[in-house]
């Protein structure tokens, strides 16, 4: 991946570690800030985050908000509730607003 790729990652990141509701989350990794572009199909989600395989997670970031987990299946697959009430759910990148447990 080139340093462009990894640096967007690091700002959303950045961003997502003082994100505050749902809202913000989909707004910080939307479609339209995928570094892949705006248009990759490999996202299904509200919102998706590229960078599953850095250093850096959203659930890490989200928790350094203020998140707590709602539930975990796994580290690819969970959800968190905002201070606002708000939840989000990962599963492998994508990110639903809600929780999208099956």
């Amino acid at each position: 991946m080139s340093d462009d790729f990894w640096s967007v990652i690091r700002s959303q990141i950045r961003q997502l570690a003082s994100a505050e509701t749902a809202d913000d989350v989909i707004r910080i990794l939307g479609h339209d800030r995928n570094p892949y572009g705006p248009n990759w199909d490999g996202a299904a989600g509200d919102a998706f985050f590229a960078g599953s395989g850095g250093d850096d997670s959203v659930w890490d970031a989200l928790n350094d908000a203020g998140w707590s987990q709602v539930w975990a299946e796994a580290h690819y697959y969970w959800a968190m509730r905002a201070p606002d009430g708000s939840i989000v759910t990962y599963i492998e990148g994508d990110i639903y607003r809600g929780d999208r447990r099956a």
